[in-house]
């Protein structure tokens, strides 16, 4: 007469269980995702603990050159990203007036950060970390300013 052993019923509605918990990702590969234009983007700040969206669709110019140099960054492309950030300067001449009168500390942080991305990328050979970071931290700075 076969002997009841609660090892292997508890081991084969374990093995069920957990063969039924499968969220079936192993079958779908993986996808990059889409990119999104700026313009519609959200950026979510932390201050105080609080989070609060913001908008960059106030200093498009400014982000889509932001978002183009990031891109070049992130593939390790550093001669399209000093390109592409060539052209925050352009850009930036167009509103920097403004955005120093009503928001000094603003401007003074753009200037800092342009001068370190623009020193960064002038290296032999950039650091794709360093650069990344202080293209966020532009990113975040543009995003906070109110609209004009």
């Amino acid at each position: 007469m076969a002997r009841f052993n609660p090892i292997l019923v508890l081991s084969a509605v374990t093995l069920v269980a957990l063969a039924g918990c499968g969220d079936n990702q192993a079958s779908t590969p993986p996808t990059a995702p889409s990119p999104v234009p700026s313009a519609t983007t959200t950026t979510t700040t932390t201050t105080s603990g609080s989070e609060k969206p913001v908008s960059p669709a106030s200093y498009p110019e400014l982000m889509s050159v932001v978002t183009n140099t990031k891109a070049a960054v992130e593939t390790g492309d550093f001669v399209k990203a000093k390109t592409e950030f060539d052209k925050f300067e352009t850009s930036w001449d167009k509103v920097e007036d403004g955005i120093k009168a009503k928001e000094p500390k603003n401007y003074e942080a753009i200037e800092e950060t342009t001068e370190k991305v623009t020193d960064e990328l002038k290296k032999a050979q950039p650091s794709k970390d360093l650069v990344l970071a202080q293209l966020q931290s532009l990113e975040k700075t543009i995003a906070s300013i109110p609209q004009p």
